[in-house]
């Protein structure tokens, strides 16, 4: 449980929030890749913790992520045009390049003032993954390099990369991923159904067995660099545990525990728009074999932690439509009637508000991650507020982890399961 002072520590990203100033020191994902196909296309708006932006790719391909509203008197260039190595404001024609500077002011005298210093705010982009990612920090000459999370360092055909919108607080969707318990009960049959099959999650029904079986995994818990890794240990086979291990790292990266070896991975950055929404930036990885037309079929149509999505990136069942609940299909056949994994998360998660009052919840030893989930991230904020700046941002290598499953022989600790299933304590990538 938290006060309602720490709710707010936790949940609230805007920049003049400590949480807002916290999340600026790392690279946050602005748009897609995909948005901005050509250069000198249409504009995208973009709303990253409170801030109303535009992003553009320019005559060279360079990306610009810009103030939303012209200097001049405040219209917004999302309505601008995007042309000859700037975007122009269609009001009275000034026209701003990628790093927010005015490079045309055709209804002012040459000369004039207003000429050298008139601009917007822009922050710093780089592309990376498949996502253009952008840097709200403060200026300076040397910036942190986006993490290197291992699904973008893999080739296109290895890789599926969307995106999907949430009508909740980010740390809703974070906390959802580190409480690996709820899988027993979410994303299962009806208790009168026998078979633990679930064709939209990523394990098989061996696993899903022993998920259902048994509802009160024994977690353990090792830091890292630049987060954690969590893994909850459940009875399987006699003498057999069946672990599922998540990896948490800053600020809003989290991952899909599922997978076994030659699996596919999955992941997501969840970054916030507003306090009470938040884009989750989704991928799945198989460094092993290509991702193929079959599987990202599969994807798109919903798996997993993806969303089923429209052209707008909006899940197809949402809070607008009660996530198309079907209560005969949740009286026969599934644990809550609803279609979709990812759909059951968001629903749930949803469904605890905009942002959920932790002064009024009673946590248990399953919420052991979530726990430490918000210890973490809220004693980062503090101490940056106290004028300490955070250290991960600049391990960006330290950010090459995989999450995943694994069988192991009872009494086996952690440690020693992550260095089975991933030939490291810790469940980093092994440099080849």
């Amino acid at each position: 449980m938290l006060t309602a002072e720490e709710n707010d520590l936790l949940t609230r990203t805007n920049a003049d929030q400590p949480m807002g100033q916290y999340f600026r020191r790392f690279w946050q994902p602005a748009v897609l890749t995909e948005e901005l196909p050509d250069a000198d296309g249409a504009p995208v708006r973009v709303n990253l913790m409170g801030e109303e932006l535009v992003a553009f790719r320019d005559t060279r391909g360079r990306v610009g992520v810009v103030d939303a509203h012209c200097a001049h008197r405040g219209a917004n260039l999302f309505f601008g045009r995007n042309e000859e190595g700037g975007l122009r404001c269609v009001y009275h024609g000034w026209k701003f390049d990628v790093t927010g500077k005015a490079i045309d002011l055709p209804n002012v005298p040459e000369g004039a003032a207003l000429c050298d210093n008139a601009r917007i705010k822009a922050y710093p982009t780089r592309e990376y993954g498949g996502i253009v990612w952008a840097y709200l920090g403060p200026a300076a000459d040397t910036l942190p390099e986006v993490p290197s999370l291992e699904f973008g360092r893999l080739a296109l055909e290895h890789r599926y990369v969307t995106k999907q919108y949430m009508e909740c607080n980010w740390a809703q969707v974070m906390e959802g991923d580190l409480d690996t318990s709820h899988f027993s009960f979410l994303h299962m049959p009806a208790p009168s159904v026998p078979s633990n099959e679930n064709p939209d999650a990523p394990a098989d029904a061996r696993r899903l067995r022993w998920i259902r079986s048994d509802p009160m995994p024994q977690f353990s818990l090792k830091e890292h660099e630049v987060g954690f890794v969590i893994g909850g240990a459940r009875a399987a086979e006699p003498g057999e545990h069946y672990w599922r291990m998540t990896q948490f790292m800053l600020p809003s990266h989290g991952t899909g525990p599922s997978t076994m070896p030659g699996e596919t991975y999955f992941g997501f950055t969840a970054v916030p728009i507003t306090d009470e929404s938040c884009w989750i930036y989704t991928y799945a990885w198989n460094p092993d074999r290509v991702i193929g037309d079959e599987e990202r079929a599969k994807i798109a149509r919903g798996h997993g932690i993806i969303n089923e999505l429209d052209e707008h990136y909006v899940p197809l069942r949402n809070r607008s439509n009660d996530f198309q609940i079907d209560r005969n299909e949740q009286k026969h056949h599934s644990f809550t009637g609803v279609k979709g994994l990812a759909e059951q998360d968001a629903m749930i998660q949803q469904s605890q508000g905009y942002i959920v009052d932790r002064t009024c919840e009673n946590l248990c030893a399953t919420d052991a991650a979530i726990v430490r989930f918000r210890r973490t991230v809220m004693q980062g904020a503090q101490a940056l507020a106290a004028g300490e700046e955070p250290r991960a941002p600049w391990l960006h290598e330290y950010y090459q982890t995989r999450p995943g499953s694994w069988f192991a022989a009872e009494g086996v600790p952690l440690d020693d399961v992550l260095l089975e299933r991933f030939g490291d304590p810790l469940g980093r990538v092994k440099q080849k």
